[in-house]
Formats: structure tokens, C-alpha cells, sequence
């Protein structure tokens, strides 16, 4: 099957959800500089969420661009992954709203959690689909960002009822992990291409 509709429809959701987001960050009625002052943890949660749907986005472009097709399990995972970054828009809002309180910090964790773990069905499926002797399946290798990452989210998550703004800087430092981009994908992605002539 295609991997076209999927690649265009996860995008379009992904943009979609960083509108959303944005439409969170409401325009004061002061026009001082001080009435920015009570918008800084809205900022703040939704420069990490953004951060991370730009991470999650990148690293899809980069699994399906390597991927050369799709079957009827992928696409119900890519649906699984979407669900849960779909929520993104409303944890980000309660979390810089109650200045990041326990509970919102909490839920936020869920729902990285969650995500994290759609992703890695996601790409499970896909190396499946490709077999475990594919180019793709040595690219991920061990993929010791993608193990580490759920341990730092439940760490966060049961963080979150005693000291918050520790989970947060948890959920924080994961972020600033996945930054560094993994290349391995990008060389299998040129390999092909100059291959494919």
C-alpha cells in the first residue's frame, strides 16, 4: 500500500494540533510589557509542546521516508500515535495555566508516555512490515533514545506528585535529548536515493 495519504494526513493533523496550541496563548488587553508577565508558564508549556511535536514530526517524516509501504496495522498506529499528540493542545494549556501544579505536570507525563509508546508500536509495525533482516530494521538498531525515553517519562510522572517542576525539568531534558537528530535515517534515506538513481 501507498505510504502517500498517510504521510500528507499525519502532516496535516500536525498542524492542525500546532494551531490549536497557539490559539492558546491569548493576546492581553494591557499594552505593557507587564501584562506579558502572567503569560510566561503558558509561553513556556507551549514552547516545550511545540518542541516536541516538531520532534515528533521530524522523526515521522524520517521513518516514513524511509519506509516504502504500508499495510492496515501501520495505518491504525500512525491513528494510535496522532490520538495522543492530539491532546497535546489541551495538557499544554492546563499545565502552564495551573503554573504547572501537579496534577497538570502529571497528565502532561501521560501523555508523553503514551505518545512515546504509540511512536515505538509505529515503528515497530513499519520494521515488521520490512522485515527484520531490512536496511531499515539495522538502521533503528537498539534505538537506546527510544528505551531511555519512557523510563525518564514514568520517572517524570511519579515525580509530578511530589515535586512538579522536577518532573518538568525531566520532561524538559528528554526533549533536549531527541534534539541531536539521529542520522543513521538520513544516510539509509541517501543510500536509497542515490540507488534509485
Amino acid at each position: 500500500m501507498e505510504k502517500n495519504r498517510l504521510e500528507a494526513f499525519s502532516d496535516g493533523v500536525l498542524a492542525i494540533i500546532i494551531t490549536i496550541m497557539v490559539l492558546e496563548l491569548r493576546v492581553p488587553h494591557d499594552p505593557s510589557l507587564r501584562a506579558l508577565a502572567p503569560l510566561l508558564p503558558i509561553f513556556l508549556s507551549y514552547v516545550l509542546s511545540f518542541l516536541y511535536l516538531g520532534i515528533y514530526w521530524n522523526n515521522h517524516h524520517h521513518l516514513l521516508k524511509a519506509c516504502r509501504r504500508v499495510n492496515g496495522r501501520i495505518l491504525w498506529a500512525n491513528l494510535h500515535l496522532l490520538f495522543w499528540l492530539s491532546l497535546f493542545p489541551f495538557v499544554t494549556a492546563w499545565m502552564g495555566e495551573s503554573l504547572f501544579a501537579s496534577a497538570p505536570a502529571t497528565l502532561y507525563g501521560v501523555v508523553l508516555l503514551m505518545a512515546a509508546v504509540a511512536y515505538y508500536i509505529l515503528q515497530s509495525l513499519i520494521i515488521s512490515e520490512h522485515g527484520k533482516e531490512s536496511a531499515l530494521a539495522a538502521v533503528f538498531g537498539r534505538d537506546l533514545k527510544g528505551k531511555l525515553s519512557p523510563v525518564l517519562y514514568a520517572a517524570g510522572i511519579a515525580l509530578s506528585f511530589l515535586l512538579p517542576l522536577l518532573a518538568d525539568a525531566i520532561y524538559v531534558a528528554v526533549a533536549l535529548m531527541w534534539l541531536i537528530p539521529d542520522r543513521r535515517i538520513e544516510r539509509l534515506i541517501a543510500t536509497r536515493e542515490i540507488a534509485d538513481g
